[in-house]
C-alpha cells in the first residue's frame, strides 16, 4: 500500500499517542501553553505611568508598550472607569503598543486589563488600577440645557449654552460628542453650532407625539482644550404632546390648525400689510401672554403719525423675539379673512384668539406661507431651526458637518418689540 497523505496522518496521530503519556488523539496535549493559567505579564509590558504610584496626568494619553522580542506581544487591552464605561483605544497591528484615543477624565479611577502572549503562545495577564489627577490651573466648561423641564410641542429644539466661547474645531467635536440627547421613541437628530457658545439640537423630522426626551453631558472631568475641562451639568428631561401645526396662508387670509395631521379648525385672519409683511416660514411658539401693551414706537413708528398705535392686546401667542404674535385684533375684525392690515402680527377675533391660545403650547409650530415678507431667520429671532433642511442642518455640526458650507448665524435681534 502506498504511503498516502491520509495514511501519514493516521500514523502521526498514533505516534503522538504512543509518545505522549496521557495524550488523547489529535486534539493536542493537555499541557499545551494555551491551557495554562495566564502568567503575570508585569515584566512584559510598560505603562507610561510605570511607577504605578501617584496620580496619572489626564492631559496625557494612556500608553501600554510591549517590550517585544522574546517577550512576545500585546493581544488585547480593556480600560474602564469607576462606572464601568469603556475607554476607547487602539492596538498596533504588531501588538507592540496600545494607546487611548479619547481623553481621560480628571479625578477619575480607572482599571486596565492587559492580555499578552509570549513567543511560545502562553497567555499573560496584567491588571493596573490608577487614579487621574486634577490640574491645579484649569477652567471648567459648564453646560446649561434648555428649555426648562416640562411639556412642549414637537417643534421645540434642545438648547445647550456653554459657559465659555469655543472656536477650536477639535474642541467643538469633543464637546458635541459628549452632549447626548436621547428620546423614546428614538429618532435621528444632531447638534448645530449657532455661535461659539450656543448649540441647538433637533431631530431630522419633528419630535414624535408623546415622546420623552433627555439631554445630558458626559464631559465632566474630560480635557477639552488648553486648561479647559468639562464641568458640571444638570440633565434635562422634557416630554412632548400632540403635534400641533398652524398654517397661515397670508394670501388667502386664513389659518388652518392641525392636530396630529388632522384639521381641527380654520380661522379667518389678517396678516402684515405692505411695508409690514409677516415673515414666511416655520416658527416655534416661544410663549403665551394673556395681555400685552403694544406700541408703534417699539418698532420705530413715531407717535402721532398715521401708522402709530398704542393698544391693549389679549390672547397673545409669541412666535419671534422681535414681537411677532398671533393675537386677538377686534379693531380689524372686518378685514379678517379678506385683507392684510396688521403691522406684522397675525390677528383674529377675540373668540378665535382665545381658542388658539388655549389650544397652542410652547414648542408648537406656526407656519406662514404666501406672504410678501422676508423669510424667517433660522436663528437670532426665535426658533427658526426647521427652516433649514436636514443637509443644511448637519452642516452646522462640528462632528459630522462641512464647516466650509456652514450657514452663518443670524445677527441677534431686539427681543421685546411687539408688532400688530
Amino acid at each position: 500500500m502506498s504511503n498516502s497523505p491520509r495514511t501519514r496522518t493516521v500514523l502521526s496521530c498514533t505516534l503522538v499517542a504512543a509518545l505522549g503519556a496521557g495524550a488523547t488523539a489529535c486534539g493536542g496535549r493537555p499541557d499545551h501553553p494555551l491551557s495554562a493559567a495566564p502568567y503575570d505579564a508585569a515584566s512584559q509590558v510598560v505603562f507610561n505611568n510605570s511607577s504605578g504610584t501617584g496620580k496619572v496626568d489626564p492631559d496625557q494619553p494612556l500608553e501600554i508598550i510591549s517590550k517585544g522580542g522574546k517577550q512576545g506581544r500585546i493581544t488585547d487591552v480593556t480600560a474602564t472607569d469607576a462606572a464601568g464605561r469603556f475607554v476607547a483605544g487602539r492596538l498596533a497591528a504588531d501588538g507592540t503598543r496600545w494607546h487611548t484615543t479619547t481623553p481621560l477624565a480628571a479625578g477619575e479611577h480607572y482599571t486596565v486589563r492587559v492580555s499578552t502572549e509570549n513567543t511560545d503562545g502562553s497567555p499573560g495577564r496584567k491588571v493596573l488600577a490608577f487614579d487621574t489627577g486634577v490640574p491645579s490651573k484649569k477652567r471648567e466648561l459648564e453646560v446649561t440645557f434648555g428649555p426648562e423641564e416640562g411639556k412642549y410641542g414637537v417643534g421645540q429644539p434642545i438648547i445647550a449654552e456653554l459657559s465659555e466661547e469655543v472656536t477650536d474645531k477639535a474642541t467643538r467635536v469633543t464637546i458635541e460628542r459628549g452632549l447626548r440627547v436621547e428620546s423614546q421613541p428614538s429618532v435621528e437628530g444632531s447638534w448645530y453650532w449657532v455661535d461659539d457658545q450656543t448649540l441647538h439640537y433637533r431631530p431630522k423630522e419633528y419630535w414624535p407625539v408623546n415622546a420623552s426626551v433627555r439631554a445630558h453631558s458626559n464631559l465632566k472631568g474630560i480635557k477639552l482644550g488648553e486648561r479647559l475641562w468639562g464641568g458640571n451639568s444638570a440633565d434635562l428631561k422634557i416630554t412632548t404632546g400632540d403635534r400641533i401645526v398652524a398654517v397661515t396662508d397670508a394670501s388667502a387670509h386664513t389659518m388652518t390648525v392641525y392636530r396630529n395631521g388632522e384639521e381641527i379648525n380654520t380661522i379667518p385672519v389678517t396678516t402684515g400689510k405692505p411695508g409690514f409683511e409677516t415673515r414666511n416660514g416655520i416658527k416655534v411658539v416661544l410663549g403665551k401672554e394673556y395681555f400685552v401693551r403694544m406700541r408703534g414706537t417699539s418698532v420705530g413708528i413715531a407717535e402721532g403719525t398715521s401708522e402709530s398705535y398704542n393698544l391693549p392686546v389679549y390672547y397673545a401667542t409669541r412666535v419671534t423675539w422681535s414681537g411677532e404674535y398671533v393675537h386677538a385684533a377686534p379693531w380689524s375684525v372686518s378685514s379678517h379673512g379678506s385683507a392684510n392690515v396688521s403691522h406684522g402680527c397675525t390677528g383674529m377675533s377675540t373668540g378665535n384668539a382665545a381658542w388658539f391660545y388655549e389650544t397652542i403650547s410652547q414648542g408648537d409650530l406656526v407656519k406662514v406661507v404666501n406672504s410678501y415678507g422676508d423669510d424667517m431667520n433660522a436663528f437670532g429671532n426665535g426658533y427658526g431651526d426647521w427652516n433649514l433642511d436636514w443637509d443644511e442642518w448637519q452642516e452646522g455640526s462640528a462632528a459630522i458637518g462641512n464647516p466650509a458650507k456652514r450657514t452663518p448665524p443670524a445677527t441677534q435681534l431686539a427681543r421685546l418689540r411687539p408688532q400688530v
